[in-house]
């Protein structure tokens, strides 16, 4: 049984994988950019948060971290995770990743998934295209 939903409604299937957290802000909207507009395409699309990843879903973390942008100002990284959350996108979180933070799942905000390597690793192999930040 797979970890992706049943895809034969679905074009495609979409795995982005996110590595970065609140140290990078200016990395941390692009993974749910590129899934919004992956599933506003009729792609079932994932984000997988591994090593500092799970920081960008800590609860509070969204409303704290402001993606810069050129010119100067930004948007609050819950924006880029509403957008997403709205389209459908599935936010996956890694286990060791959570320990390693320090994290549980009562440290998420709302929307979070927790799986681990094998459910990762058969998402991958299933995934159409797996990206990597």
């Amino acid at each position: 049984m797979s970890d992706f939903d049943d895809f034969d409604e679905y074009e495609h299937k979409i795995l982005y994988v996110q590595t970065h957290g609140r140290d990078t802000p200016e990395r941390s909207a692009t993974p749910f950019f590129l899934a919004t507009a992956g599933a506003a395409m009729d792609n079932e699309v994932a984000i997988y948060f591994t090593m500092n990843g799970p920081q960008l879903l800590a609860k509070g973390a969204p409303e704290e971290i402001v993606v810069p942008k050129a010119g100067g100002g930004g948007k609050e990284l819950r924006f880029f995770i509403d957008q997403a959350l709205d389209m459908g996108v599935r936010l996956l979180v890694c286990q060791p990743s959570l320990d390693l933070h320090g994290f549980t799942m009562d440290d998420m905000i709302e929307g979070v998934e927790m799986i681990g390597g094998a459910a990762f690793n058969g998402m991958a192999i299933e995934a159409d295209a797996v990206i990597s930040f």
